[in-house]
């Protein structure tokens, strides 16, 4: 997790011939190791997003498991857990933590049933353990007694919102500012941006950057848009364009082109934690969930209004129940880990209900509300009842498999020719059931009993005389039921003469395969358990009255009587009532309509919340850095934005304008600031005033993203598959884009790991960006980037009628959209020259330095 300002290059460019031996690899590689030890040596105090990282992942966890024996009124072993001073004290048998070091943390052996099994009540899950053993590795960061630390100060109301709590900058409404007037000659004035941007650079003595050359450019934006490079081709194309828009249609073209919603739909995966596994220790692949991941890239690629791409994620059964997209959309709310054999299904439900809480509270309103599960916000104006008037909206979801995400004609046709089918198989099938049966049911009643009899009960009442969480409590248990059926394997378990029948049925079966119709595409997704909610209290308080959903207290007053959505008078007053007036039309008895109550109120423009936190995400893309730092936590253990009138200015223009992202992401990209040049002599005196570029007199170099990376080096060898959508791929015989690849949760693509990607289980609103000895290792030795290189060499090698300095100039050209200079072609024409003898491997050398050098990674 270690983030340094400075990233060490991987090779230096200008050394490249250099590294043609063994020995001066091994060289720079125990430089890299030296640097990155002295830079992650220093142990400062909890930063922000440490303490939020305890605050919204460590602390329920210890709440829930801990503080009961450990907490404020008792101490189990004269240890207490709730007090930064009393954790780091330890108790009778001594310290139970050593910062930085879980492997010789008591804590971490008791929690893993090591020694001591704690908690007694039960072992904590797989995905628990990693978060305190991460936690630890952090150095245990956590609050003061008496204060956060980082300068954020306890709140000292409790269950009450005070004037001070709404006056927070994040709370207020999105103002109308109109670009501040700029009469100084040297600020570039593209858009109303500049204008915002230089009138902070004027109160701060600086100046701007000057713009950067063509070529910086359309290899910024591409990666920034597309996150490919640019072809020679349209790199060529841009550079010969002498009209005065050209630039700007440059822009256009990328917004228009197909890889656009690749790279901007990884963003959302980011947040969403999107994977294709269930997480956990069996961690088993889920074959629908890429459905998910195109959806999302086509919502980008048509610049799908937020609204809308909200409403559907939330509650596209609702809202458009006859529409595939929309249902497709609603699998957010099925992306959570799953653990298959917990057969404490009251907890396991409980747990899924609190990751949908905390996933949304972060992704959509940039509030971090897991806080407040087990206790009024430490920090923030948030309520422990508020975070129950949120879950109240998804209390009331019952799961669906295999929900066919196809129009009603596409289901129609389907049906009638499954009916075709259906009819020429029944008397195979027949058989084959009387064979298969037999053990699936026996493989049932094998999971069946493990369950205690009052989950079973539930499970053998009429539907109909379940209560809502006894329906809700039943599918996980019949889930779990028929889930172990599935994984029978029924070649292991018939044998002799009937293995040798069930075969040849089977083969009888196929015979029939031609009628059998293209299965339209099943999606596993949710619906409501009916018109009638389960009951929400906050869980071990006895005198707590039952909760409806509802906004945060804290906006009570901004947005009553919101239109078109509903305000807090409607959203708290939404109780089981079917005829509420902001039920679908479509949703009839069948639904209590919350979860569409919801997503409307997500998109009313009189909620300050969700376009400030959109705007802030897509400066965050192009700029390194949100002009809000914590792009998913806007309450006080967050930063105030640097620039609080163009943060407005971009959330009212995406309220104005239908919520168009692509809008908004033209107006940033097409703005001076965005162009400027991200180095040279003219930035030094800003660097030096400004060296965090709080004030953006300069533009950011950055790193590539780790699927930037992959994608970017199978580009430069011609290996690179830009087929789009689509069933996952194999890491290791794929060669499309990263975001098509097959994403576990508990183990990586090498690429992809080495380089920070999300890890699929907590939600990702900024990725780490690290230097480490491993990267290096990684890029020089590993078999992944040897075998580029030689593919690169052979692409190179395969057009026959290219000499050696054309050979050179190519491999700079699609390494790095430019020719080489004259010291460079000289150097790599001399290198391959006396190497003549070994001329295949000479350029496999070259191309290999070329994938490792910083102009490579980076992006100026």
């Amino acid at each position: 997790m270690t983030t340094v300002s400075r990233q060490l290059p991987a090779v230096q460019l200008h050394g490249w011939h250099a590294l043609k031996g063994r020995g001066s690899r091994a060289a720079l590689f125990l430089a890299v190791v030296a640097v990155a030890t002295l830079l992650s040596a220093a142990t400062p105090e909890p930063s922000r997003d440490q303490l939020k990282f305890f605050e919204e992942k460590v602390r329920p966890i210890l709440a829930e498991n801990c503080y009961k024996c450990h907490g404020s009124d008792k101490q189990k072993g004269n240890l207490r857990l709730d007090v930064r001073e009393a954790v780091f004290a330890g108790g009778e048998s001594g310290p139970v933590i050593v910062p930085g070091k879980p492997d010789e943390s008591a804590l971490v052996e008791a929690i893993k049933w090591q020694a001591l099994e704690m908690p007694p009540t039960g072992k904590l899950t797989d995905s628990q353990i990693a978060t305190i053993t991460e936690w630890i590795r952090l150095g245990a960061p956590m609050p003061k007694d008496h204060g956060a630390g980082a300068g954020v100060s306890v709140r000292k109301t409790r269950g009450i919102i005070t004037d001070e709590d709404r006056q927070w900058w994040a709370f207020q409404p999105i103002a109308r500012h109109n670009a501040p007037p700029i009469c100084n000659s040297q600020f570039v004035i593209c858009n109303p941006i500049d204008a915002f941007i230089t009138a902070k650079l004027g109160e701060n003595g600086l100046t701007p950057a000057p713009a950067a050359d063509r070529r910086t450019l359309i290899r910024r934006l591409s990666f920034d848009l597309l996150g490919l490079p640019p072809t020679s081709q349209e790199t060529d194309h841009y550079l010969a364009d002498e009209t005065p828009d050209a630039y700007e249609r440059l822009v256009d073209r990328l917004l228009s082109n197909p890889h656009h919603g690749e790279q901007w739909a990884r963003h959302w995966l980011d947040l969403v934690r999107y994977a294709e596994s269930d997480g956990y220790k069996l961690d088993t692949y889920r074959d629908e969930t890429y459905h998910y991941r195109d959806y999302v890239i086509r919502s980008f690629n048509t610049d799908k209004p937020y609204s809308q791409f909200v409403l559907e994620q939330i509650a596209g059964d609702e809202a458009s129940p006859n529409d595939p997209d929309a249902l497709i959309g609603t699998m957010y709310l099925r992306l959570g880990i799953y653990e298959y054999n917990q057969r404490d299904v009251r907890n396991q439900w409980s747990i899924i209900l609190n990751d949908l809480t905390d996933v949304s509270a972060d992704v959509f309103l940039g509030m971090g509300l897991s806080c407040a599960r087990c206790h009024d916000h430490k920090f923030d104006p948030i309520l422990q009842k508020d975070y129950y008037r949120l879950q109240a909206f998804f209390a009331p979801i019952l799961w669906r498999e295999n929900v066919p995400a196809a129009t009603s004609d596409e289901q129609a046709a389907y049906q009638k020719q499954l009916a075709v089918w259906e009819e020429a198989t029944a008397d195979i099938r027949r058989q084959l059931a009387e064979i298969e049966d037999p053990i699936r049911q026996s493989a049932m009643n094998t999971t069946r009993v493990k369950f205690t009899d009052d989950l079973l009960a539930m499970l053998e009442k009429p539907p109909t005389a379940r209560t809502p969480i006894e329906a809700q409590l039943a599918y996980l248990v019949e889930y779990q039921i028929t889930d172990g059926e599935g994984k029978v394997d029924l070649s292991t378990k018939l044998k002799g003469e009937k293995k040798e029948r069930w075969q040849k049925l089977k083969d009888e079966l196929a015979q029939f395969d031609h009628l059998r119709p293209r299965p339209v595409p099943f999606i596993p997704g949710v619906t409501d358990v009916g018109p009638v909610a389960p009951e929400v209290t906050i869980p071990g308080r006895r005198d707590t009255e039952p909760i409806e959903p509802g906004p945060l207290t804290v906006l009570d007053h901004a947005i009553a009587g919101t239109k078109p959505g509903p305000g807090a008078a409607e959203l708290t007053s939404f109780a089981n009532s079917p005829g509420a007036s902001l039920l679908p039309a479509n949703g009839g008895s069948a639904t209590t309509g919350r979860r569409t109550a919801f997503a409307r109120w997500l998109a009313s423009p009189d909620n300050p919340l969700p376009s400030r936190v959109l705007a802030n995400r897509l400066w965050q893309q192009h700029f390194g850095r949100g002009l809000a730092e914590s792009p998913s936590d806007f309450g006080r253990l967050g930063a105030p934005p640097s620039h609080p009138e163009l943060l407005d200015w971009l959330a009212r223009d995406l309220l104005d304008n239908n919520w168009s992202i692509k809008r908004l992401h033209r107006h940033i990209v097409t703005s001076a600031a965005y162009r400027q040049a991200s180095h040279g002599p003219e930035v030094a005196a800003s660097a030096a005033k400004d060296p965090t570029n709080k004030w953006l007199a300069r533009m950011p170099v950055r790193r590539l993203a780790a699927e930037q990376i992959r994608d970017a080096a199978e580009a430069a060898t011609g290996e690179l598959d830009l087929n789009v959508g689509g069933a996952s791929g194999d890491w290791k015989t794929s060669r499309r884009r990263a975001v098509y690849l097959k994403v576990y949760r508990n183990k990586h693509e090498a690429v992809l790991d080495v380089f920070d990607a999300a890890d699929g289980i907590f939600t990702t609103p900024t990725r780490n960006v690290t230097t480490t000895p491993t990267q290096s290792l990684f890029m020089l030795n590993g078999p992944w980037m040897l075998t580029r290189a030689k593919a690169f060499q052979k692409r190179l090698a395969s057009d026959s009628s290219l000499t050696l300095e054309q050979k050179v100039a190519t491999a700079y050209s699609l390494s790095f959209g430019r020719p080489p200079t004259q010291t460079e072609a000289a150097d790599g024409l001399k290198f391959l020259q006396s190497n003549s003898a070994r001329s295949d491997d000479a350029l496999i050398d070259l191309c290999h330095v070329l994938l490792n050098s910083n102009e490579f990674l980076y992006v100026d």
